[in-house]
């Protein structure tokens, strides 16, 4: 199991045996999982009429300023089964959705109009999105914009992802884990919309998160070579789902020792990959190779270990790594 170690403290994994417990350290921590530009609604109300589910939360998102987006949240612990609760859950919710729209439009003005900070901040972000009026936003939200789900459990699984990838719904999923002194607790988890949070939030180059349009991928030599090279598609890949239908292109950054992003490819289409809730990407023509953007030598933290997501633009004039990060 695994542990973490501070100078003098060893932390040991904690293992929630309820769902009820692991909820409420969600919602305390929602804030730092989400960021400022989010806002958890923290209700449990049931949908549907014929086909009855109660989602644990929603979510509201304005990482994109210009596109809002809805999410239900499915809070859950590895110890349930992934089949009968957490993919039965997210079937009964897509399938009574758009029918209980009127009821979840409800459930959520009623939370907005409990707290004023929460309603003028979404009364002011809704109007920078384009919509006159709260009640004009959330019918959009509801009606006119495509439901996503966030999955946020103690201990991911390939049985999860197999569920999740039978879904149509686009679905992310948080590992949100505790360890314990038996004193303290310390969490560890990676945010929701993390890099567009980063980019939003300043820490890296000033580029609004709309802009962003390529996504670059690590590669080994190998799998570059056969698969975005000959087969013009790289697999596998985890995106988040506000990102998928705003990514055109893709680059290929070749690992040590050739340490560059060398080539780039226009994105035809992006579908589920295998039984998984990751992605495949095919290209709709071959990759052409472009100017190297190299490694930084005097920069740490530039190499991306995972995809990471830029602009066209920053890719076509980048010299560097920290150029386009």
């Amino acid at each position: 199991m695994e542990r973490l170690i501070t100078e003098n403290k060893i932390y040991k994994y904690y293992e929630y045996n309820k769902e009820a417990e692991f909820e409420k350290v969600i919602v305390d921590n929602s804030h730092h999982i989400f960021g400022k530009n989010t806002v958890y609604i923290d209700i449990k109300k049931k949908i549907g009429d014929n086909i009855v589910t109660i989602p644990d939360g929603y979510l509201i998102d304005f990482s994109f300023t210009e596109k809002p987006r809805l999410y239900i949240i499915e809070n859950e612990i590895s110890t349930h089964d992934p089949y009968k609760h957490i993919g039965s859950q997210l079937l009964k919710f897509g399938i009574s959705y758009k029918a209980s729209g009127r009821n979840i439009k409800k459930f959520i003005l009623d939370f907005l109009e409990k707290s004023k900070d929460y309603y003028d901040f979404v009364e002011n972000r809704s109007k920078k999105a384009g919509y006159r009026n709260i009640d004009a936003f959330l019918d959009a939200l509801i009606f006119d914009i495509p439901v996503a789900a966030i999955v946020i459990i103690d201990k991911a699984s390939t049985e999860l992802e197999n569920v999740l990838s039978q879904l149509t719904m686009d679905t992310d999923i948080i590992e949100f884990q505790t360890f314990t002194d038996n004193n303290d607790r310390i969490h560890k988890f990676i945010p929701f919309n993390e890099e567009i949070r980063d980019i939003e939030e300043g820490v890296k180059l000033n580029v609004r998160p709309e802009e962003l349009d390529t996504i670059v991928v690590p590669a080994q030599a190998e799998g570059f070579q056969s698969a975005f090279i000959e087969t013009n598609a790289w697999w596998a890949i985890r995106i988040s789902s506000s990102m998928l239908n705003r990514i055109k292109y893709i680059a290929a950054y070749q690992v040590a020792p050739v340490s560059a992003i060398t080539h780039l490819a226009e994105v035809a289409k992006i579908d589920k990959y295998k039984d998984t809730n990751k992605y495949i990407v095919f290209f709709k023509e071959s990759a052409r190779e472009i100017n190297p953007i190299k490694l930084d030598t005097k920069k740490k933290g530039t190499a991306p270990q995972a995809p990471r997501y830029t602009t066209y633009e920053k890719v076509m004039k980048g010299k560097v790594l920290s150029d386009i990060f």
